[in-house]
């Protein structure tokens, strides 16, 4: 059976160059790999097929023969192996495609310490906390580095030593048939060192649980969303390397009261209908104390009323927001005999006076347009 050309089962052109061959045989060894597609024959015949033209075309020296004489001149020399002349060699894409599908086929080890894991906390605020700031005492579980072996692991006295089997390079390079992959030592487990005598307090392991108190300055002006770093107060790295930071990250409790946007606060006053039909002065609250707020006569339901300076000072700096108080009418309810009685009355003397109700007779007018349109 023919061979086919190998630029065709690469999917380049004859004049691609070295990178875009290796970019090539990189994407279909992802797609075909036989870890990927267990049990199917016919993704690893792919495989194979894309091996044996990238050992061609990614060779100099096979690829000019390959060129000028096509199968004929590099016969023999294909399937040999990982190795190549000058050419960019297997070793290379290798390291690239399977360090993608294990998850770490590069050259470096990860013995040594290593930095410990960053820590996230919620922090549940009150807005009047979040508006002034203040500061709080917060509980952290942690995992801390072991006062009695100083974080080595190892039992005092003792030290650890080098793993046998990595040489301390913390990871191996495994044979998987016809080819081969790095991956962290199952001896020392990516350490590159192992400890013969562990410490009684930690078991080996150099770090050990525990709960921290903190106290957190939490700044004016914070909201949900933000969050402040306290650096060094996460997890302990292992084998003594340094810790990660803990983020607090704020949550802002709904308010009985208040709605904040950004820097202004926002909230419904319920006003009477006298009050909003006479106009007077109503008690208003902010977060620093009641203040009076004027409402002049013939005010309508959902009127907005801004007191300047008596929201939020921003975080961030910038000027101070407002407080926004939306009047609501409050219907008066339980009403007696005689109270029915009176506001009857004051309907009856406001009848055919549209003086008294300008925006009732304009809705009216243009019900009654709306209506004439439609039977025009």
């Amino acid at each position: 059976m023919a061979k086919r050309d190998y630029y065709e089962i690469l999917g380049v052109e004859k004049g691609a160059s070295d990178a875009e061959i290796k970019k090539a045989f990189r994407r279909i060894a992802m797609k075909y790999h036989p870890d990927r597609n267990p049990d199917d024959a016919n993704a690893e015949e792919k495989f194979k097929e894309a091996q044996e033209a990238y050992e061609i075309l990614g060779d100099d020296e096979k690829k000019s023969a390959y060129d000028r004489f096509g199968h004929a001149g590099v016969d023999g020399n294909a399937g040999g192996g990982f190795g190549g002349g000058g050419g960019a060699g297997f070793s290379d894409v290798f390291g690239d495609v399977f360090g993608d599908i294990f998850g770490g086929g590069g050259g470096r080890g990860r013995s040594g310490p290593q930095r410990g894991s960053d820590l996230r906390y919620d922090l549940q605020l009150d807005l009047e906390d979040a508006v002034k700031g203040k500061t709080v005492q917060i509980d952290v579980p942690t995992m801390s580095h072991c006062d009695t072996c100083d974080g080595s692991g190892a039992r005092k006295g003792s030290s650890p030593v080098t793993c046998d089997t990595c040489g301390g390079a913390g990871q191996v390079r495994m044979s998987q048939g016809f080819f081969s992959v790095q991956q962290a030592c199952p001896q020392c487990r990516g350490r590159g060192q192992m400890i013969s005598d562990p410490c009684g307090d930690c078991h080996g392991q150099g770090v050990k649980e525990e709960r921290k108190t903190l106290s957190v300055k939490i700044p004016a002006g914070v909201d949900t969303g933000d969050r402040i770093r306290l650096a060094g107060k996460g997890e302990a790295g292992p084998q003594g390397g340094a810790a990660g930071d803990l983020y607090v990250q704020m949550h802002v409790r709904d308010h009985a009261i208040f709605v904040r946007d950004d820097a202004n606060l926002h909230c419904e006053v319920p006003i009477s209908f006298a009050q909003a039909a006479l106009g007077g002065e109503l008690e208003v609250p902010t977060l620093s104390g009641k203040v009076k707020l004027k409402v002049p006569a013939e005010t309508q339901s959902g009127k907005l009323f801004r007191l300047r300076g008596k929201g939020v000072a921003p975080v961030r700096g910038g000027a101070t927001g407002d407080l926004l108080c939306r009047v609501v009418l409050e219907t008066p309810v339980n009403l007696s005999a005689e109270q029915k009685e009176l506001l009857q009355k004051f309907d009856n003397s406001l009848a055919g006076k549209s003086k008294h109700s300008p925006r009732t007779n304009s809705w009216f007018d243009g019900v009654k347009k709306f209506f004439d349109n439609l039977t025009g």
